[in-house]
């Protein structure tokens, strides 16, 4: 299949704070861009746009993954690669938000991104993991607040083991795999 696509994509990345899902969803995007209408739905961002009234409790926390969830349809029953990159730290909102999508013919690949915490601690320049290990920073996913890791998600990807190029092309394949023509990586072989 090449060009635009009648039903686009959900790619749903999860994954703690600094995991690389920011960075990965960048990659996929450029990737498929000369080819496909993509568009990034980062975490960052909606919470500053479309989320900004809301809080970090859980309900809010789910809120936001439906509103990201809604977008990404809205977008996807348009023909649009639609890559979400954000925390989801909660199983059934993640579920619920697949369901919605393939309750619609949308196909939906859920990537969790991830690393281990010491490697997390290390790359944050922010130093919001150790604030929140000092219990200085209340709320925090993976210290303070709970992440619940997908049970089985169609890619995972080691960002503290793995190159981007790599876990790139982990994603570019799973697509590949659902009828998305994606450009071949240099000794990938992930063109289909």
């Amino acid at each position: 299949m090449s060009g635009r696509p009648s039903r686009g994509v959900i790619v749903w990345l999860t994954g703690l704070s600094g995991a690389g899902k920011s960075t990965l969803s960048a990659a996929v995007r450029d990737a498929l861009a000369p080819s496909h209408p993509v568009e990034v739905l980062d975490g960052d961002e909606i919470r500053a746009y479309l989320s900004k009234d809301l809080g970090y409790s859980r309900e809010d926390r789910d809120t936001n993954i439906r509103r990201i969830g809604f977008v990404a349809r809205l977008l996807a029953r348009h023909g649009v690669v639609a890559i979400a990159a954000a925390i989801s730290p909660y199983a059934s909102t993640r579920d619920e938000v697949r369901a919605l999508a393939e309750a619609e013919g949308i196909a939906y690949i859920e990537v969790f991104v991830s690393a281990q915490l010491d490697s997390l601690v290390a790359r944050d320049a922010k130093g919001l993991y150790r604030r929140a290990l000092a219990g200085e920073v209340k709320n925090f996913t993976g210290v303070s607040d709970p992440y619940e890791p997908p049970a089985a998600p169609e890619v995972t990807v080691r960002t503290d083991r793995e190159s981007v190029s790599d876990c790139t092309g982990k994603i570019l394949k799973a697509l590949a795999a659902r009828g998305i023509a994606v450009p071949s990586l240099p000794g990938r072989g992930v063109a289909s």
